[in-house]
This record gives structure tokens, C-alpha cells and sequence, in this order.
């Protein structure tokens, strides 16, 4: 199971590095070491667990709340759905994969509707 190991110097977090004083790749060890002092010990389990989320594009539009007020997005005459507002905020996003298209995210200009579409 992983857990946080700390410093016992100065109480920081420790973070997984190889100790590269040995020129023999294969009999390196993996030690833990401070970012904030020069401590670190060797780690008593080899293995380093490494834990990546990756968020789709449509969950990523939910993180800013004000999006169609954005100055640095481009703008568009394009008739929202939901309110019939003229004006939209557009951008791109890339799909993970190599083999998926483009697309592009619009939200409406109005503040008092907010909505999300894409294309």
C-alpha cells in the first residue's frame, strides 16, 4: 500500500528519485529525497506507484465558470439552441487518441444561460 513518507529534517514531502552515484544502471537504488534540504533515505519497496487522471474535454469546460467572458477566446455569430443568443465562445480540443477529430466547443454568450454545445 503507498503512503507519504516526510522528512525528518525539515517535514516535507519526500518524492521517489533514483540514486544515480552508482555507474552500474541495473544496481541502482530508488531512494526518497527532500526538495527542500539534502536529506533522503532508501526506499524499503522498489516499486513507484504513479497515479494520472485525465479529464475529457467536456468535464474540462465545467472547471471555469465564466468562460463567455473570457477575452482571450474567439467569438462567433452562432445561435445558441436553448435561448436564441447570437453570440458564442468557441475553442478546440483534442480527443486522446490519434484517430479522433478535432472538435470544437461553443458556449453561449448570455449570462443567464451558459449553455454547451460542440460540433
Amino acid at each position: 500500500m503507498p503512503s507519504f513518507l516526510y522528512c525528518s529534517e525539515c517535514n516535507n514531502l519526500l518524492y521517489p528519485r533514483e540514486d544515480r552515484t552508482n555507474p552500474d544502471v541495473r544496481s541502482r537504488n530508488l531512494m526518497y529525497a527532500c526538495r527542500n534540504c539534502d536529506y533522503q533515505e532508501k526506499a524499503e519497496n522498489q516499486c513507484v506507484y504513479r497515479n494520472e487522471i485525465m479529464h475529457a474535454p467536456s468535464e474540462q469546460t465545467l472547471v471555469v465558470q465564466d468562460l463567455s467572458t473570457d477575452p482571450t477566446l474567439p467569438r462567433t455569430r452562432m445561435r445558441c439552441a436553448k435561448c436564441g443568443h447570437e453570440e458564442a465562445v468557441f475553442f478546440q480540443a483534442q480527443g486522446s487518441g490519434p484517430d479522433v477529430k478535432m472538435t470544437l466547443y461553443y458556449i453561449c454568450c448570455n449570462k443567464t444561460c451558459g449553455h454547451r454545445w460542440f460540433s
